[in-house]
């Protein structure tokens, strides 16, 4: 705040909201009500003297920030562009309007257990909920018989599919009806398996848009589950120009005019094809640290600068500490197998003492919502750690270090073995004095 220039004294910050997949919070989700939720908060805040309203959170955070920003008179994104952008089945009506080129073939699927599986598909095909996150029931189908069983679920699981997508459809149903429901899955032609994946971040103010960066997506071989997330990225600065067009487009054409986005894209360097994967209308809360790391620019406080009518690119920037950085996710795919076990104290001390630079963050789950992770993404994420390096030789290295001392398997699986050395101790990056060659300006 005070590099935002907010006045002497102590800064205060409201928040509101609950974990949705989380006992207690879980409970409030039968009867949430994100309009009512919504005038609460504006309520709140005009008691309060609020200046800004920030979410990143992507089930119903950003969506809940527009309502109360709107409420307020306060800057931000409309309800509706939010709603156009979330509602993937609509985005992908937007986009083949827009830019066509970019986008893949695709239907919509009526979800439910009485609803019939068309037998004209033709196969493969990748599958994903109309309105969803974190990849829940994102895969690729491979034949029909597959399709009606990862279309088919118990109580348990209609109950909480329902409890997460009824808030967003009240909405839009009544803000943005031309979508149609939420309560349908979307069919996409499928990409070769190898095609690379990226992310283009950056930001809307004044209807004009500002790239920050491209991240690289990184896949465990074989899936479609993210093993790390690598910035700068290695992708031609032509084709990163072709992905802000894109998103220029898109942006424009559902009213997004202000506020963080986050573009997910393939790219084909064999035929030259960018495929849009999708929008995300919010800052990519994951990516701020590579950002910072490498060009010494603070996302966070841009989207707060941003969400309090400011100038992001008028924040001072800090010094970079890494050439190259990365999101390392450690996954396990085995639902019968053992799950490596969170870090002890003292590894999560050692840790701190040998990478002072580490972010690590421990997801360990049991029982019904480990076997969930598995049912829903294909694996379970019970980790992430961040990391910078000098160059992407240096970080791997440190990767593998870091990783070796919690006791989990480096996220590394698309290269071999390193040579066979003693442990190092790990060296403080005071000493750079910029960031890489191949890092682009900001």
């Amino acid at each position: 705040m005070q590099r935002l220039g907010a006045p002497g004294g102590p800064v205060r910050c409201d928040h509101a909201g609950f974990d949705l997949f989380s006992f207690p919070g879980n409970l409030r989700l039968p009867v949430f009500d994100l309009e009512r939720f919504a005038a609460r908060q504006a309520a709140r805040g005009r008691r309060r003297g609020w200046r800004a309203v920030l979410s990143h959170h992507e089930q119903f955070g950003t969506l809940a920030a527009a309502l109360v920003a709107e409420r307020l008179g306060l800057p931000g994104a409309t309800p509706e562009s939010i709603l156009a952008a979330q509602h993937k089945l609509h985005a992908r009506r937007v986009l083949e309007q827009v830019a066509p080129e970019a986008n893949l073939r695709f239907t919509g699927l009526t979800a439910g257990d009485d609803a019939p599986v068309p037998g004209d598909l033709d196969y493969p095909v990748f599958i994903k909920p109309v309105k969803g996150a974190f990849s829940v029931l994102a895969r690729r189908i491979e034949e029909p018989g597959q399709l009606l069983a990862h279309t088919r679920f118990g109580w348990p699981e209609h109950w909480l599919i329902r409890q997460l997508t009824e808030p967003f459809e009240r909405v839009c149903r009544a803000r943005l009806p031309q979508a149609g429901s939420a309560y349908r899955m979307l069919l996409e032609e499928p990409v070769a398996p190898q095609t690379a994946q990226f992310n283009l971040d950056g930001w809307v103010q004044g209807g004009r848009v500002h790239a920050l960066g491209v991240v690289d997506a990184v896949m465990y071989p074989g899936t479609q589950a993210f093993m790390r997330w690598e910035h700068p990225s290695r992708l031609a600065a032509s084709v990163q120009r072709r992905a802000l067009e894109v998103a220029q487009r898109f942006l424009g054409a559902i009213g997004y005019a202000h506020g963080f986005f986050n573009l997910e894209f393939f790219y084909d360097d064999r035929d030259d094809c960018l495929r849009v994967i999708e929008c995300n209308p919010r800052l990519a809360s994951q990516f701020s640290d590579l950002y910072e790391r490498v060009h010494g620019v603070d996302a966070h406080a841009m989207a707060l600068a941003l969400a309090l009518g400011e100038d992001p690119q008028s924040l001072p920037l800090r010094r970079p500490t890494a050439g190259v950085a990365a999101s390392l996710v450690y996954r396990a795919f085995d639902e019968r197998g053992a799950v490596p076990p969170a870090p002890a104290t003292p590894q999560r001390e050692a840790l701190a003492s040998e990478f002072p630079d580490a972010l690590l963050f421990s997801f360990p789950k049991w029982g019904r919502s480990l076997a969930r992770d598995f049912r829903w993404t294909g694996s379970h994420r019970y980790g992430i750690v961040h990391l910078g390096g000098r160059d992407r030789e240096h970080l791997r290295q440190r990767c593998e270090d870091a990783s070796a001392l919690l006791g989990w398997p480096a996220p590394y699986l698309d290269h071999g073995p390193l040579p066979a050395r003693g442990h190092a101790a790990t060296p403080s990056f005071s000493s750079l004095d910029a960031p890489s060659a191949e890092a682009s300006a900001v």
